[in-house]
């Protein structure tokens, strides 16, 4: 185990002191349902509280228990997700939800290597489960934590590289206590998100600040430091707004790829040394239709890997055929309102 510039109980004291004066009043604190804790710990994912609040309850309201959301088909669960991104959460945890039917008999699993074995459930938030809903001392390194240990320890280096994060697993289990680890774990992870803050940390307002050793060196806003960022490609795309008397044409991704399961308009790649209009036509004869086109507008949207330039352009169908199926859809721009449409196909709804 690593040494400590001060014993671990001490820093305890200072944070669940803080904590109970200034600890956040959350939905997903008011209980200590695995199923809840879980779920909340899957959306604050790369996402906000103040986003989450609103989709955990609406998601809750339709999925009251681990069983309602493992009898739910998939396509329920990506609606209610729809606009929180990052939907691969999503069909892990409808999977895990399976799962945990099928494996533990609805009951969700205590300890953190059985929690760990559900999909898209890694080492912190299997951590973050046990303290907080069985209060079991289990350690955690999310982003908000990751941050605080390596300003409060002065640790440098890349905090994703082997070598730091092997040490501050280590340090973050040396400071979690026994005693109220389900306290514990979401003051640290609040003193991150409210205090601790990524640019210009309000330091005066740190309950740890007299034990900090970068504040002590003044260089807590040049931790932790950041590994240098890859260029994010930018992909050029079409879509194409098929009407047919006043409903537009939309299909659904394979479950199995990226966005699987979110709907879209029909799209391509723009090939390297082609128009995004020459596309656009060819996508246009590879539905088998050959009606004229008309540009309506380019949105932008960035994913997590890559950003999208999508082009968008309209056509009219006034064929008897392609009709609906499983996979395909007509549907009116109320309809479409409401749809999960993935991200840049969201945006180009305000185009109709």
């Amino acid at each position: 185990m690593p040494s400590l510039p001060w014993p671990a109980d001490t820093m305890n004291r200072c944070l669940l002191d803080w904590y109970g004066r200034c600890g956040r009043d959350l939905p997903w604190r008011r209980t200590r349902d695995p199923y809840r804790i879980w779920l909340s710990e899957i959306m604050l994912q790369q996402t906000g509280v103040t986003a989450v609040i609103p989709y955990y309850e609406r998601f809750l309201a339709a999925f009251p228990s681990v069983a309602a959301l493992a009898a739910a088909p998939l396509e329920q669960v990506l609606e209610l997700w729809a606009g929180l991104g990052y939907y691969r959460r999503a069909r892990f945890l409808h999977e895990a939800a399976c799962k945990v039917v099928s494996e533990h008999g609805g009951q969700f699993p205590e300890t953190p290597e059985a929690i760990q074995a559900l999909p898209g459930i890694g080492r912190s938030t299997a951590g973050a489960i046990v303290s907080i809903a069985f209060d079991r001392k289990a350690p955690i390194l999310d982003g908000n934590v990751r941050r605080v240990l390596c300003r409060l320890l002065a640790i440098s280096g890349d905090p994703r590289s082997s070598k730091v994060e092997k040490r501050l697993w280590q340090c973050a289990d040396a400071l979690t206590p026994e005693d109220r680890p389900h306290d514990y774990a979401q003051a640290i992870m609040d003193l991150g998100a409210t205090v601790c803050k990524p640019r210009r940390p309000d330091c005066q307002a740190c309950p740890l600040s007299g034990l900090c050793q970068a504040f002590w060196q003044g260089i807590q806003e040049q931790l932790p430091q950041r590994a240098t960022r890859k260029t994010v490609p930018l992909v050029q795309q079409v879509a194409v707004l098929i009407e047919r008397e006043g409903r537009y044409l939309v299909r659904r991704r394979p479950l199995d790829g990226m966005l699987g399961g979110l709907w879209e308009f029909p799209s391509v790649a723009v090939p390297e040394g082609k128009t995004a209009e020459t596309a656009a036509r060819t996508l246009l004869a590879g539905e088998g239709l050959s009606a004229g086109l008309s540009p309506v507008g380019t949105v932008r949207h960035a994913y997590s890997h890559f950003r999208v330039e999508l082009h968008v352009f309209a056509c009219r169908e006034n064929r008897a055929g392609m009709v609906a199926d499983e996979e395909h859809r007509w549907l009116s721009p109320q309809e479409l309102a409401d749809w999960p449409l993935h991200g840049s196909h969201k945006k180009a709804l305000v185009l109709l």
